[in-house]
């Protein structure tokens, strides 16, 4: 058992309970619900992952439940899924890749962002290239669509849909709040942190040469 592991099992039971207790107005049930949430807080710090906004040193699980129970509504609002964010993938013409580099982790990575209400994923995507970096980019098709806690992109359940992007124009310019750089990378020349990532992560480990690899999203296959 991998911590990677413990933190999803704890996921999936906070979920179930913070679910369980959207719908049931059973006082029974409810009491045993609030127990499978006590439950899953200490496999969530056990598991030593820092996420949902505080450090595992930094709480206790009492804290967690009382974070979990906050975000519990009723009815359809109170059904748990995970959260969606839109990435790019952009490409130049000189086989580079635009990246930047995040301003709350210092980690370069292309540009990501949460699915906002009201716009479409392809309308996002563009959207947030643009205020990220400041080019103008067309979504060509979608490269991957995964789930980011599998991949160990993050620390809460997050599906996340990857788009491959044609760059248009504009100059680059990185976001005052979001960013503390921008750039076009080659495969020979990437960040440290950029580099690890594709030669670990399928839908990326042929993407400098796009045309001979394979045109379907790629996707989790059940476990």
């Amino acid at each position: 058992m991998s911590p990677s592991d413990l933190l999803r099992w704890s996921e999936q039971i906070a979920a179930t309970a913070r679910t369980g207790l959207g719908f049931s107005e059973s006082l029974y049930e409810r009491e045993r619900y609030e127990e499978i949430l006590k439950i899953a807080a200490e496999m969530r710090l056990a598991s030593g992952f820092d996420g949902e906004g505080f450090s595992v040193q930094e709480t206790d699980d009492e804290e967690l439940v009382e974070l979990w129970r906050s975000r519990v509504g009723v009815g359809v609002s109170g059904y748990v899924t995970p959260k969606v964010s839109v990435a790019a993938i952009v490409l130049n013409q000189d086989a580079e890749i635009l990246l930047i580099q995040r301003s709350d982790s210092g980690v370069w990575l292309y540009p990501t962002g949460w699915a906002d209400v009201g716009y479409s994923p392809a309308e996002v995507v563009v959207k947030e290239v643009r205020e990220e970096t400041g080019i103008e980019v067309f979504p060509e098709r979608i490269l991957a669509v995964v789930d980011s806690m599998r991949t160990g992109f993050t620390a809460i359940p997050m599906y996340s849909i990857v788009f491959l992007c044609r760059a248009l124009g504009g100059e680059l310019r990185r976001h005052p709040l979001e960013t503390l750089d921008v750039g076009w990378f080659s495969l020979s020349n990437l960040p440290a942190s950029m580099a690890r990532l594709v030669e670990r992560v399928p839908y990326l480990s042929d993407l400098f040469e796009e045309e001979k690899g394979d045109k379907s999203a790629f996707f989790d296959l059940p476990r």
